[in-house]
């Protein structure tokens, strides 16, 4: 195993897709510590900027130690392996991942995931805005692996997802799942408004309170459980609504009833 600890306090963003087991896999430290990134607009190497160590442990394959919510892109691409993040990361962590861990001891920057393929990210805190959501301007979302975060998250999370799945044990911002089209997303506690706009496919389930259903979604039913994945069912009941009906979709959304009393005007309708 490979430990890093950062050798002073980052002011500036710290450019460090060099961070990952795909990158370390077959390099001596002296291969690892002549890594390139950047600081800012200094080209660098990974030494100048962390204290690196080996040590016996064969897993985690990379392990953080220190504040690291100005590094950018760890993990970014990984296919394999693990990293262990002892304090908060930075934005695009886990950018593109494929395969792998990466447990993040702390909160998450914006971008966590983004076009996520496969793999599972653990966020143990908060995770910032655009969790596993694109660039602006590209329509090339979470397709695949799983991401769960202990805390809150952001703004425009999940935005063009395609699959996986996320479970969000605290509250979820504003446009959760906008052009979502498969995939499942699980918050265990309230949602802002503008849920899911322009969805096609997919599921979106929300234990807590929801601030509105947007007029553009039509109640369905009420449902007793809803399954989350394979390892995960969650009691009821739920109202379903479909929807977005203003992009003919037909993606569903679980809707905690008893959390939600302000949507029994709805029941007159099933």
């Amino acid at each position: 195993m490979i430990v890093l600890t950062p050798l002073k306090k980052f002011d500036v963003p710290v450019q460090a897709a060099c961070i990952s087991p795909d990158v370390f896999q077959g390099k001596s430290i002296a291969e690892i510590a002549a890594l390139p990134l950047t600081e800012g607009s200094m080209q660098l190497h990974l030494c100048d900027l962390f204290k690196i160590e080996e040590t016996l442990v064969e897993t985690p394959n990379i392990t953080i130690n220190g504040d690291c919510g100005k590094v950018k892109r760890i993990g970014e691409g990984m296919t394999a392996g693990e990293i262990v993040i002892n304090g908060d990361a930075g934005m695009h962590t886990g950018e593109k991942i494929h395969g792998g861990k990466i447990k993040i001891n702390g909160n998450a920057g914006g971008w966590t995931g983004s076009q996520m393929r496969g793999g599972l990210i653990e966020i143990h805190g908060d995770a910032s805005d655009y969790l596993a959501t694109p660039y602006r301007g590209s329509d090339t979302g979470m397709h695949g692996g799983v991401i769960i975060v202990d805390g809150n998250v952001g703004s425009d999370s999940a935005c063009y997802m395609r699959g996986g799945v996320i479970k969000i044990k605290g509250s979820a911002g504003r446009f959760l799942g906008y052009h979502m089209s498969d995939g499942t997303i699980y918050v265990e506690k309230q949602c802002q408004y503008r849920l899911a706009p322009c969805m096609t496919g997919g599921k979106i389930v929300i234990a807590g309170a929801l601030e509105e259903v947007m007029p553009t979604f039509t109640v369905d039913s009420v449902k007793a459980k809803v399954k989350i994945d394979d390892t995960q069912s969650v009691q009821g009941p739920f109202y379903v609504f479909l929807g977005d009906l203003a992009e003919h979709g037909n993606g569903k959304l679980f809707i905690s009833k008893p959390n939600n009393p302000q949507l029994k005007a709805y029941e007159k309708y099933l």
